[in-house]
């Protein structure tokens, strides 16, 4: 028997749907805002659930290769099937989804204030995950129920039952309770209707600012099943060492790396050095050939990232990993970046220098002052906490990194670190982040190939350029 709160919402919704679509119109330019937010982070080759589609008029908007939507509502589905007849749609009950379908993506578009126990739905949609789906939730910032309520009593919104009105403390909590992780949050959205030119600058610029931020009429979600991981199983890794005028630290590099997990392969990329460094790394993968599976190449380009580029091109492994030469960060600590993806814990490792103090002469107090400002910066662009961009060891599983690496039109060749180009492509991948702190140490071999000031403005450009693809897109 259905509860009375959860009839007096079917009754609405019941009375509603003939006319939704048209109702809705009159807001299209917030809707649109919810559908061009979540069509950032999916690809048209993922399937999408939508729980409480309505009449589709969202999940028609998506892209994926297969869309399904569920609502409890026959009149509602009545409608989608009417418009939008190429989109699976079911009368379902949110606490009780009974499809065996597997999603990369489930939505929930301003929906969780309509049910009746948000706790039950999060796990009725455990069975339709796995350990890579995402779930995107949109709904209402609890501050502005007093303004919604307004609109409904002037006419301008439609008068609905008394919903849930969830922070994002609150959906987080139920999440975790359920069996799910948050990984990133965001707000959007300050004017919700059109105004020209007032609403372009309010919700394109200001909106995104700190404080005003808060103050947005729409919260959004993102989170991934807690899985536990089976620990039986291994993986096999693929260490990239870009190195230029770095002779002196190849042997070191190969005695160093302890051994770990299923497989290593090593692949040294030598660029343009002046010194004999592309004789060394040939003499020591001569010297280690019966131990060590070690591949050598010159790059064709310049700089680090078309050097990690070109040794990721070549690499077999199931999981990536860079290791500066100047083993500033220590070999000994890679098999802390190998368990903490493995288990589970994020889906790409960066590494952070700015954690543990440091030693002696490792950084120069500008480079110090650099990094914690691009940090702060990439922190509030990014909208998860990053404390250090420029650490050289990065790490990911292959199949990510391959995504990334035909997702990389969207930002385009810009980055010759290559720090940059995977952290905002994991970001566009919507992979958990995670800072894993090493303790940096000082260089024994040669001179860093980084010039504070021509790097440093190059970097600079490079916020304001995120900024635009990230931040005010």
């Amino acid at each position: 028997m259905i509860e009375n709160r959860k009839q007096k919402f079917l009754d609405y919704f019941e009375k509603l749907a003939p006319k939704y679509s048209t109702y809705k119109k009159r807001f299209k330019y917030y809707w649109k805002d919810i559908i061009n937010y979540s069509n950032y982070f999916l690809s048209s080759n993922e399937t999408v659930l939508e729980v409480g589609c309505g009449t589709g008029d969202t999940i028609a908007g998506l892209k994926a290769k297969r869309k399904v939507g569920i609502d409890y509502s026959p009149k509602m589905i009545e409608e989608a099937k009417k418009n939008y007849p190429n989109i699976d749609f079911f009368v379902m009950d949110a606490e009780n989804i009974n499809l065996e379908e597997k999603f990369d993506v489930i939505v929930f578009s301003n929906v969780i204030g309509y049910f009746d126990n948000v706790l039950d739905v999060f796990e009725s949609i455990k069975k339709n995950c796995t350990p890579k789906t995402r779930i995107f939730i949109a709904s209402y910032n609890f501050l502005w129920e007093p303004i919604l309520k307004f609109g409904e009593f002037i006419g301008i919104k439609k008068k609905s039952p008394r919903q849930n009105w969830l922070s994002i403390t609150d959906i987080n909590n139920l999440l975790y309770l359920s069996g799910f992780e948050t990984y990133r949050t965001s707000r959007r959205i300050i004017l919700p209707i059109n105004i020209p030119i007032i609403s372009f600058l309010l919700n394109k610029f200001f909106a995104k600012l700190p404080f005003i931020n808060s103050l947005c009429l729409n919260h959004f979600v993102f989170a991934r099943p807690i899985f536990n991981i089976d620990k039986k199983i291994e993986y096999s890794t693929t260490i990239a060492i870009p190195a230029r005028n770095e002779s002196g630290n190849i042997e070191n590099a190969i005695l160093r790396i302890p051994k770990f997990g299923k497989h290593i392969e090593i692949i040294f990329v030598e660029g343009n050095s002046t010194d004999d460094t592309w004789e060394k790394i040939q003499e020591i993968q001569k010297k280690y050939e019966n131990t060590h599976d070690i591949k050598i190449a010159r790059q064709d380009g310049k700089g680090k990232g078309d050097a990690v580029r070109k040794a990721y091109s070549m690499a077999t492994c199931d999981i990536l990993m860079i290791l500066d030469a100047d083993l500033t960060v220590p070999p000994e600590d890679l098999p802390k970046f190998y368990h903490a993806l493995t288990s589970g814990k994020g889906e790409f490792i960066n590494g952070s220098r700015l954690v543990y103090p440091m030693a002696k002469n490792a950084m120069r107090p500008l480079n110090i002052l650099g990094n914690k400002f691009f940090s702060l910066m990439f922190t509030w662009i990014l909208e998860q906490p990053i404390k250090d961009t420029l650490c050289g060891t990065k790490v990911m599983f292959r199949e990510d990194y391959i995504k990334l690496a035909n997702n990389r039109y969207f930002f385009g060749d810009f980055d010759p670190f290559g720090d940059y180009d995977l952290i905002f492509g994991a970001y566009k991948l919507n992979l958990k982040i995670i800072d894993l702190p090493i303790r940096y140490q000082e260089r024994t071999y040669g001179d860093t190939n980084i010039s504070r000031f021509r790097h440093g403005f190059l970097l600079l450009r490079m916020v304001f350029f995120a900024s635009g693809k990230i931040k005010f897109w």
